[in-house]
């Protein structure tokens, strides 16, 4: 548990001190990475963020390694709090009444979530078939670059409404969800006797090419995601496609079975399709920017 929220507040932070320094830069795009890697390791505050990220990764993996995935990311979905109030006091963002209204509802699922948790009863898997691992996480890395480049080419459409970034956030999320089940199979694979059998074993899987293949991508996609929307809006989004892809298609992949009691069943069930209905529930575009004062002056009746 203290892993756990030690994980959000890094994670958060990170965020948040990365959403600052891209602020301050020209902009960048996906079509062009190597500048945008070049500009942003040239801001201290950026790597700031990233350090953070990185540390909140190793406290994940402690996380993975003592509680279940469906547990762990009811946990992680409650460093949303934190990140709010971190981007509305450190960037100024502000939140619409129904994101807030959306966000709250967000909330309530992590608590259905953490209330089907029975203590002692809930399995830690460690290992899953690599076949099985590649089915679901190959098809979602295709999904979630795909989506990524269709939301970039409506983006670029003149008299386009300004987007809000869900579906950068989702695209991004996708590809973190299948990091997150990477970290968990290397958490697994850390268990073998001996540092070189550990690393060995872990060589052999295909986690850590995984994890090489949207660390490259994730970092290009969320930082230009990141300058563009609100870390408010685009790193809950973000976070909650993450949760409910690991938290299901991990639990099924690493056979943690879900609550036999019906009523935490139910709990657990109810809090996902909540979580999952409020993303599709919230706006995909800002409101668009109202007319200078001194323009509607001039303009004729």
């Amino acid at each position: 548990m203290a892993a756990a929220l030690l994980a959000n507040t890094l994670y958060s932070v990170g965020f948040v001190l990365e959403k600052r320094a891209l602020g301050a830069l020209p902009e960048v795009s996906i079509r062009r990475p190597a500048r945008l890697l070049g500009l942003v390791l040239r801001s201290p505050l950026w790597i700031g963020g990233s350090l953070a990220l990185a540390a909140g990764f190793a406290a994940q993996l402690a996380v993975y390694r003592t509680l279940p995935i469906a547990a762990a990311q009811g946990i992680f979905v409650s460093g949303l709090v934190l990140l709010v109030l971190l981007s509305a006091r450190l960037l100024g963002e502000e939140t619409t009444g129904r994101e807030r209204y959306a966000l709250a509802a967000i909330l309530l699922a992590l608590l259905m979530v953490v209330l089907s948790l029975e203590e002692g009863a809930d399995h830690v898997g460690r290992d899953a078939p690599y076949p099985l691992i590649l089915l679901v996480c190959v098809p979602s890395l295709a999904a979630g670059v795909w989506l990524y480049g269709s939301a970039e080419r409506r983006t670029r459409h003149r008299h386009r409404m300004p987007t809000t970034g869900v579906e950068y956030g989702v695209a991004v999320g996708l590809l973190y969800g299948v990091s997150s089940l990477a970290i968990k199979g290397v958490s697994s694979r850390l268990t073998s006797t001996g540092p070189g059998a550990a690393l060995l074993d872990l060589l052999r899987s295909p986690y850590p090419y995984l994890l090489l293949f949207t660390g490259v991508f994730g970092l290009v996609m969320s930082q230009a995601a990141l300058q563009r929307c609100r870390a408010s809006l685009i790193v809950p989004v973000c976070t909650t496609v993450t949760c409910l892809y690991t938290a299901v298609l991990g639990t099924l992949s690493f056979g943690e079975s879900l609550p036999t009691d019906p009523a935490r069943l139910a709990l657990r069930l109810a809090g996902t399709v909540l979580a999952v209905a409020v993303l599709l529930a919230m706006p995909k575009h800002d409101p668009a920017p109202q007319p200078h004062a001194s323009v509607k002056e001039l303009t004729p009746p």
